[in-house]
């Protein structure tokens, strides 16, 4: 099936206005938050103080305490794409409640692979966008599904890997087309903390950052996951056979 970009945009505009969009986006404020106030709080202990002008947001506590909470938020970050997958990949109906199954099941081993997942093919897109632009752009477009072909359908690292491939097959186009908006939309985002810093508010724009890449990456997670739902309807195959609560999941509109 060809992917419709239109219908994955506008049924992932309605998946994040609901009461999971609402959740899963204000766990990832909190956790872009406290990756970027511990993570300068690092930094901070770590330059001369003359130069302490340039750190935004700071957690008021120690250094050692800072890396232990900076390494459990990057920790944490497999843990919430396990929960997003799971969360958005339900019937559109289903988005008004957030049951505890989304993180209690198989929660361990989920996160270990999303963890590993995440690695592999973050070394792999970086090293296409190193060698040539393009190379990077379509190991991205193939790998965009793993998330889902972890958290949804319990995969296995090579497994996971070899499943996004396989859905993103005749679509990496305009897989293509949602990377390449995302990070053009990101790095324009990502162009405020600098501003505001020039203008001597560091933190405030640290703040805005956290705020602004919120908004985008829920938007671009939702509109994920109606891809993901949407390809994997038509191949037949939609996440774990005994996963009946994702089963059914499809809600989107054809358009």
């Amino acid at each position: 099936m060809t992917l419709r970009l239109t219908t994955a945009i506008t049924d992932g505009s309605r998946r994040i206005l609901t009461r999971t969009g609402g959740v899963l986006f204000a766990l990832m404020l909190a956790h872009q938050a406290l990756l970027v106030a511990s993570l300068n709080t690092v930094l901070a202990a770590r330059i001369p103080p003359e130069a302490a002008d340039v750190i935004g947001l700071t957690l008021p506590v120690s250094e050692p305490v800072a890396g232990v909470l900076l390494i459990g938020a990057l920790l944490f970050s497999a843990v919430y794409f396990v929960v997003l997958s799971r969360a958005f990949a339900r019937p559109i109906g289903q988005l008004s409640s957030f049951p505890s199954e989304l993180y209690t099941r198989r929660l361990g081993r989920a996160t270990l692979t999303m963890l590993v997942v995440g690695v592999v093919v973050s070394l792999a897109v970086t090293i296409g966008f190193f060698l040539f632009f393009l190379p990077g752009l379509f190991l991205a477009a193939c790998f965009l599904f793993v998330i889902f072909s972890v958290g949804v359908e319990d995969r296995g690292v090579v497994e996971a890997l070899k499943r996004s491939w396989s859905l993103s097959r005749g679509n990496r186009l305009r897989l293509g087309v949602i990377v390449l908006v995302t990070g053009l939309v990101g790095s324009l985002v990502g162009a405020l903390p600098a501003v505001l810093q020039m203008a001597g508010r560091p933190a405030l724009g640290d703040l805005v950052s956290v705020l602004f890449n919120g908004v985008v990456f829920i938007f671009v997670y939702g509109v994920m996951a109606s891809a993901y739902l949407q390809v994997a309807e038509s191949a037949g195959s939609l996440g774990d056979p005994g996963a009946s609560a994702t089963a059914n999941a499809g809600g989107a509109p054809e358009l």
